[in-house]
């Protein structure tokens, strides 16, 4: 079950019945009311029919977070994550939601939009007892800033605690990651093999940790083979930056054969551009993406891709998590984990292989 980020509920919405009005109706007590809608045998037939048809009739639904403040446990787990229209994102949530489902979880997902407020708006939420524990992807803005304290009281408050993708060695929990710097050298060393030597790279994530390890990995794979790095073939863009005009300046000033882009949309759009300026993709310039979309497949030339394997980072992650909370509901000591997923190459139409 999904719950997204609560909301205000319209005025025309009906108020939510309640157990005490329930028994007020009847002038029976809250104990009565509750054993009746549980079917209890110790309620009479005829009253207990009568309750359960009324709260029918108004539509009552037990409140699970009441529930949970009583039993100690909601059953739901939240999820923060940067950008849901991202697809890698949305493949962690089917991730994450598919275990949740196995489990009888429910899922509030929180998108930060990269924002830091929001992320620490969305961690305080989770953190006064709506979830038993919570699974995160850092917002970019939150990694720019290195300001990490909104997390440090998860264990004080009993709420477990799952760092994903974008994480950082600041804070001691359990995390799920993709070997980023690999990935990216792996797929700079594919375009070196197949005799692309001017290889350009575009960034649109530069502040996060998987965007700064990416760019590492592309620098390895260039000494690797004792090849110059250019930093003007480095295309770190902001918020506030053209693609188009950033393209264009070090496509009139560089000789570029190939080019790699750090992230989906980037890539996307970075085909529209070479496309537009009347470059044949993949025999004047290759091009490689991260994340394994449906975008990339239906674009043309369809784009080689590295596979992050976001439903697999998702479960992982959701997995984590539930030993997390057996764990502390056992009081048992679990010392922080972190495992790494390794990524592959998808090779489409926007490479040559020679």
């Amino acid at each position: 079950m999904i719950i997204l980020e609560p909301a205000i509920a319209p005025s025309f919405m009906n108020k939510r019945i309640t157990l005490k009005e329930i028994a007020q109706e009847f002038n029976v007590s809250i104990a009565t009311v509750s054993k009746a809608l549980k079917d209890s045998h110790d309620i009479g037939r005829a009253t207990r029919e009568k309750i359960q048809k009324y709260a029918n009739d108004k539509g009552y639904q037990p409140n699970i977070y009441a529930l949970g403040l009583k039993n100690n446990k909601t059953k739901t787990i939240g999820l923060i994550l940067p950008n849901i229209l991202n697809r890698y994102f949305a493949k962690v949530f089917s991730g994450v939601e598919k275990i949740a489902n196995q489990l009888g979880f429910h899922v509030i997902i929180s998108i930060s939009h990269d924002s830091y407020e929001k992320e620490v708006e969305a961690t305080h939420f989770f953190l006064k007892g709506t979830v038993d524990g919570f699974i995160v992807s850092l917002a970019e803005e939150t990694q720019k800033l290195q300001k990490y304290d909104h997390f440090k009281d998860a264990k004080k408050y009993g709420v477990g605690m799952v760092m994903m993708d974008r994480v950082t060695d600041e804070v001691l929990c359990d995390k799920v990651i993709v070997d980023d710097m690999e990935a990216a050298q792996k797929a700079t060393n594919f375009f070196i093999e197949n005799d692309r030597k001017h290889i350009a790279l575009i960034s649109i994530i530069s502040h996060t940790s998987v965007g700064k390890l990416r760019i590492q990995g592309y620098k390895n794979a260039l000494k690797e083979h004792e090849m110059l790095i250019d930093e003007n073939l480095i295309l770190r863009v902001g918020k506030h930056d053209d693609l188009e005009t950033l393209l264009k300046i070090v496509l009139g000033s560089r000789k570029v054969d190939a080019i790699l882009c750090l992230e989906e949309t980037a890539a996307i759009e970075t085909l529209a551009i070479l496309k537009k300026q009347k470059y044949q993709v993949p025999k004047d310039i290759s091009m490689i993406g991260f994340t394994n979309g449906e975008l990339a497949q239906n674009v043309t030339p369809k784009i080689t891709t590295v596979s992050q394997h976001g439903v697999y980072m998702g479960e992982q992650a959701m997995q984590f998590l539930i030993e997390r909370l057996e764990a502390m509901d056992k009081e048992l000591t679990l010392h922080p984990r972190t495992k790494t997923v390794k990524t592959s190459i998808m090779e489409r139409e926007s490479t040559i292989k020679r």
